[in-house]
């Protein structure tokens, strides 16, 4: 009897640079920008790839770009749907970390808990609200040079 749990993992089939491929059973196909991850160990190394699905092959198959190093990848190895996109961490508590491609920290602060798909649609700049008026544009003669050379090329 097979379960939801089961619909979600297939097998990696293919691996080409930093795409690979993932068959699923029938009745379950990852949805475009899905996170699918690959976690496990070969040999003694551990493998942890995460990629985000671009297309529908056929035939239960997907292909996925993947967010770090498909080194170590063989094919047969398991394949999670995880059923939603991949993330990042947003807001004012990522200011001064360090994160991977897909959002892990790297510098042993700990996860943030705040994050936002990376398929959205960026705010609308009319949204954004700003603390200062905007600069005035600079003469012709101005150009971009410091405001204490400007006289001495005259």
């Amino acid at each position: 009897m097979s379960t939801a749990t089961d619909n979600k993992i297939g097998s990696v089939t293919q691996i080409i640079g930093s795409t690979f491929d993932a068959e699923f059973g029938e009745g379950h196909l990852p949805a475009i920008y899905n996170a699918v991850q690959v976690d496990t160990e070969i040999k003694g190394v551990k493998v942890k790839v995460t990629g985000e699905v671009q297309q529908h092959l056929g035939g239960g198959r997907v292909r996925c770009v993947a967010m770090g190093s498909t080194d170590g990848m063989a094919r047969g190895m398991e394949a999670l749907d995880t059923g939603e996109p991949v993330t990042v961490p947003v807001g004012k508590e990522t200011l001064s970390r360090v994160f991977n491609v897909t959002g892990e920290p790297i510098d042993g602060r700990g996860r943030s808990h705040d994050r936002r798909n990376v398929a959205d649609s960026p705010q609308s700049l009319r949204s954004l609200k700003t603390s200062s008026p905007r600069p005035k544009s600079l003469k012709r003669d101005q150009g971009c040079r410091p405001a204490d050379t400007v006289r001495s090329w005259w």
